[in-house]
């Protein structure tokens, strides 16, 4: 038998673009002769629909879309698709499985994840393990709940997401599944760092305990704004991987096809490639800046570029955009992608029209910034502009010296006349961004985000922060390996610099590291205390183990650190919205929900 899976671009209400995409999947399996075809979670709907799972319009709309659009293409093809359903006044995650324009079943997801990035319990119900009920539908009977299928001399089986990361519990080992000759997985898993290991476990932790053959699909691309999704298929037996396709397409539509072999040969299992966090975190972000500047009707993308190594992330970052995009599309695909038209025909000229960069110098500026943001823009092509800013800086300082009585100096005054810097950058390019329908980008970090190391209103400043979920020591090696693998040789500026808010007098020789910690150790207490969930006492400990500094010296950093981790969670309810990149993140969207009042 030959089978399919697919991966789909969804977007959350979309529902016309969303039937498209499915119907384009179906049409390309019943043109490779494929008897059954595999789609992701709630890909009906769209997976990030959050709070409208609970409006109840929303749930039938999906089950509307299905009965009336789906079914009528499922002819001689089994589709499973997934959808929120209703059930006895309750939403459940669940797969439809339509065959020859009947309903066979409709599966729940018995796993609910409920931390980190998930808060599925909000909007649905877990449905119970190996409970099964019937629903009448589509003027037919059929099961619903965690069963199995009969179809053309297999059993199926299923499991949905989550379903499959918890071996204690899941359907493949003590529900239904565990007697399917096929178990098939729809799933909406995001992006991490160093996830694809833990996602091909899914099948390889299924070795001695059930040998079914194994279809697993996932979302594609920035679905919602916050979460990516990388597109895999993988497809196994027995606990081996025998194909898993490659991540991050641009495209809608990524179908891969696979022989079911009832003969049951020798599995033929595949190497597989060590991950590489460099390429994978550039592949997500690129596909996520796509995404999020089509899907937001943008034209391009504006941003302040410092010289700095934030700023010179995110700009390279758009540059590896427009490149993969002409890689894969050509110039009217990628216009039709965009909703607009590209002047030129190389991807440096499109970077021109896409990206605006600005350098905004004071007399506490340096040469070596200047001279590396310039670079940075010519080698990739961007537009670039230099403005100084000081005649506005001195006016808002004017003003405040009036109101208060007294001149400002930067041995009372230190924090207010830093930020009124960073502020006073805001106004210019949010202009051109506004001006030219472009999306601001902030530059901002997760090491920044942990301890309120940005001013509110001015580097903060933005629609969209691209580089948000990782931390300022990832960035530092990614600029490195961006020049070394990437070719960029202006990044040689930015690498041999130490970091720098470049706010204070010049002679103060302001650095990063000097105002917070190390840049390392400050990852070294957030791993500990935010990702781990460890206690000061058990962070101290744990440090004390792998670094060899000070005991008393690490004491203070880390209850540095929870004074300013405390006193910045209001800033971290406003800044921009992030992709999600790693194992945690910080924004209160799309990670620890903490409150902004705490002692």
């Amino acid at each position: 038998m030959k089978i399919a899976a697919a991966a789909l671009n969804q977007t959350p209400l979309d529902w016309v673009g969303n039937f498209n995409r499915i119907e384009l999947a179906i049409q390309q399996a019943k043109e490779q002769k494929v008897s059954l075809l595999l789609l992701p979670e709630l890909c009906i709907s769209g997976y990030g629909c959050e709070d409208y799972f609970l409006m109840p319009w929303i749930v039938e709309k999906a089950k509307q879309v299905l009965l009336e659009m789906i079914l009528p293409l499922s002819q001689d093809l089994l589709v499973v698709v997934g959808l929120p359903f209703e059930h006895k006044g309750q939403v459940f995650n669940t797969l439809a499985m339509v065959y020859n324009h009947s309903v066979l079943g409709v599966c729940g997801k018995q796993i609910l994840p409920k931390s980190g990035v998930f808060y599925e319990p909000r909007w649905f119900e877990p449905w119970p393990s190996k409970k099964v009920e019937t629903i009448f539908i589509n003027n037919q009977t059929c099961p619903i709940g965690d069963f199995t299928l009969q179809f053309q001399g297999l059993t199926l089986g299923f499991e949905i997401c989550e379903d499959a990361w918890h071996l204690e519990k899941r359907p493949a080992i003590v529900g239904s599944a565990k007697n399917a000759d096929l178990i098939l997985n729809a799933s909406a898993s995001n992006f991490a760092r160093g996830k694809q290991d833990d996602r091909h476990a899914i099948i390889t932790s299924l070795k001695g305990r059930n040998d079914a053959y194994y279809l697993y699909t996932n979302l594609l691309g920035n679905e919602s704004g916050r979460l990516i999704f990388d597109g895999e298929i993988i497809f196994g037996s027995e606990g081996e991987i025998g194909f898993y396709s490659n991540r991050f397409s641009m495209q809608d539509i990524v179908l891969e096809t696979f022989e079911i072999d009832f003969e049951r040969p020798a599995f033929k299992a595949v190497e597989q490639k060590e991950e590489d966090e460099f390429e994978d975190f550039t592949d997500a972000v690129c596909l996520a800046l796509f995404d999020y500047l089509r899907k937001s009707k943008s034209k391009g993308f504006a941003l302040s570029l410092s010289g700095g190594a934030d700023s010179a992330t995110c700009a390279i970052l758009v540059s590896e955009m427009v490149k993969k995009a002409s890689n894969q599309f050509s110039k009217p695909e990628l216009e039709q992608k965009l909703g607009f038209k590209l002047n030129g025909n190389s991807s440096k000229e499109w970077v021109n029209q896409i990206l605006i960069c600005a350098y905004q110098g004071t007399e506490n500026s340096g040469d070596i910034t200047r001279n590396a943001a310039k670079s940075v823009a010519e080698e990739i092509g961007a537009q670039f502009y230099s403005w100084e800013i000081d005649a506005m800086v001195k006016g808002f300082t004017s003003i405040t010296e009036n109101i208060v009585g007294r001149p400002l100096d930067w041995n009372s005054d230190d924090l207010v006349l830093q930020n009124i810097q960073a502020r006073t950058r805001a106004p210019g390019i949010w202009m051109l961004a506004n001006f030219n329908n472009f999306l601001l980008l902030t530059t901002s970090n997760r090491s920044e985000g942990d301890v309120g190391y940005c001013t509110m209103d001015g580097d903060t400043a933005g629609s969209l922060a691209p580089i948000a979920g990782v931390s300022k020591n990832f960035i530092r090696k990614w600029l490195l390996w961006a020049k070394n693998t990437l070719g960029y040789s202006s990044l040689e500026y930015i690498i041999n610099q130490a970091p720098t808010a470049e706010l204070r007098p010049k002679k103060n020789k302001q650095t990063d590291e000097a105002d917070l910690m190390p840049y390392d150790l400050l990852e070294a207490i957030e791993i500990q205390m935010i990702l781990e969930r460890k206690s000061p006492e058990e962070t101290l400990q744990n440090l004390l183990k792998i670094r060899q500094e000070n005991p008393e010296y690490i004491r203070k950093e880390i209850e540095k650190f929870i004074g300013m981790w405390k006193r910045s969670q209001w800033k971290r309810e406003r800044m921009a919205p992030s992709f999600h990149l790693d194992k945690f993140n910080i924004d209160p969207k799309s990670g620890g929900r903490f409150p902004i009042l705490s002692v």
